[in-house]
């Protein structure tokens, strides 16, 4: 039940005003002094304050000027006679929620009062929201003790404070977002947007208007004015995924914001402030193609003012097991049964350990999921895994992943292309399918195809 304080100095008018609000099922409290009703509001959960102007000792401004240093989203309805109108106008000013003239009708009253309530429950429920994530993305839930990731986590915490623009490598599916969004989600700018942007999933054209908005008429089908995302992350934090898929010419307008931190909408000439933080990802090394001549040595160096490098899972064999057993925590809840999972039974975990993860973590999370609904007993057991990793594990097919000379960096990329060519059999060569399979995106999986010159013997299955 909502709680209404309300406030004044005659005596029998808070009390004719609770039986009012009372009839519409809220409960309410009742204060005879400003100095009163801070004393209330210090010990009771309050959703609304109704307070009058004119009182002895502490008016209804000093009223709401204490209520909004302690709880400045609290909405206060100021009362007031014809004569404080422009008293009431500065209550405005400070905050309040709106005022009403005495006298008034009840069912005025009644309006202003459901309406205040309307927008602080959204004020409320904004707010668990954002607690929420911020607890989704605070470091404590980085998970992994390997050295290297203890490095990265360390890192982070340093940097999040700061404005840096970070840059972020490593393979598809290690968990580049997650890193960025903890970055943003404990940093001074956590209350301002986090707003993310593929750039691998769009034309230029396309990503030209994402980025930057477009003005009505721009072109065919611009029926209306759209601001872009640099205005969209004005105050907080943009986040641009595989960051080494832009073209030539959308390198060279990237870098003038950066250095300039003013955009034009397409199809406009007016220069707009933008204020955000950059962060960037790829799932390439940036260096080398700059290097190659295909990504900018000076957009480069504007990116990379702290790296990131997120190791593959496969080099993280510490964290492997922590991560499935969270996962398991997550998914546990989607089950259909009451019996509860206890954990990952022995056997399973040596299959987890040996399988080398070419989709990284978010394959282990796709498997995970999979284990949980299908488990039957209180463990995830082998049988609950697919069966590309019990093979890899079992000493029968999955032998011939195994070089029997070479590098470990070679070994790997062998097991990596062989799995990858497996996968694209079981899925009948459909890129969608076997992305799905190994747990890692479409655009991920077209990059391994084109490094390890993968032959699709099946165009028609390439979609």
């Amino acid at each position: 039940m909502e709680t209404v304080l309300i406030v004044d100095d005659e005596k029998n008018y808070p009390l004719i005003l609770s039986a009012i609000l009372e009839e519409e099922g809220y409960e309410t409290l009742r204060a005879n002094s400003g100095e009163e009703a801070l004393g209330l509001l210090g010990e009771s959960g309050v959703d609304l304050v109704l307070t009058d102007m004119r009182m002895p000792g502490m008016d209804g401004i000093s009223l709401l000027r204490a209520i909004k240093e302690k709880q400045p989203d609290l909405p206060v309805i100021m009362m007031t006679a014809h004569g404080t109108v422009e008293k009431a106008v500065e209550a405005m000013q400070l905050g309040a929620y709106t005022y009403i003239l005495k006298p008034f009708e009840n069912k005025t009253l009644k309006q202003h009062v459901s309406k205040a309530m309307d927008l602080y429950r959204v004020v409320l429920e904004n707010r668990r929201l954002r607690d929420m994530v911020a607890d989704r993305f605070s470091f404590s839930k980085l998970i992994g003790k390997s050295e290297a990731m203890q490095k990265i986590y360390a890192t982070i915490r340093k940097v999040a404070p700061s404005t840096a623009t970070i840059l972020i490598e490593g393979e598809s599916g290690t968990g580049k977002e997650l890193v960025a969004r903890a970055l943003h989600f404990n940093s001074p700018r956590k209350d301002q947007p986090f707003v993310a942007v593929n750039c691998s999933a769009l034309a230029e054209n396309l990503l030209e208007s994402e980025l930057f908005g477009h003005e009505k008429g721009a072109f065919t089908g611009a029926a209306a004015m759209r601001k872009g995302r640099f205005e969209l992350a004005h105050g907080g934090t943009l986040f641009l995924d595989e960051i080494g898929e832009i073209s030539p010419q959308m390198q060279v307008k990237l870098l003038r914001v950066l250095q300039e931190k003013i955009i034009e909408r397409v199809g406009g000439s007016k220069a707009i402030a933008v204020d955000f933080r950059l962060m960037a990802a790829t799932n390439k090394t940036l260096k080398n193609e700059v290097i190659k001549g295909v990504f900018r040595e000076d957009l480069y160096y504007r990116l990379n003012v702290v790296h990131l490098q997120i190791p593959p899972l496969r080099e993280r064999d510490n964290d492997i097991l922590l991560l499935a057993q969270a996962f398991l925590q997550k998914f546990s809840s989607q089950r259909t049964d009451s019996q509860p999972l206890s954990g990952i039974s022995p056997d399973c975990g040596k299959q987890l350990l040996a399988y080398p993860w070419p989709g990284n973590v978010r394959q282990l999370e796709n498997v995970m999921e999979r284990a949980v609904l299908l488990s039957a007993g209180p463990q995830i057991q082998p049988e609950d895994l697919p069966a590309e990793i019990r093979e890899s594990s079992s000493g029968q097919p999955g032998m011939s992943l195994v070089l029997q000379e070479g590098t470990l960096s070679e070994t790997l990329a062998h097991v990596e292309k062989e799995l990858i060519e497996r996968a694209l059999k079981a899925a009948s060569h459909i890129q969608a399918h076997a992305a799905a399979r190994l747990g890692i995106t479409k655009s991920g999986l077209h990059q391994k195809i084109k490094k390890y010159k993968i032959d699709l013997t099946r165009a028609e299955g390439t979609e």
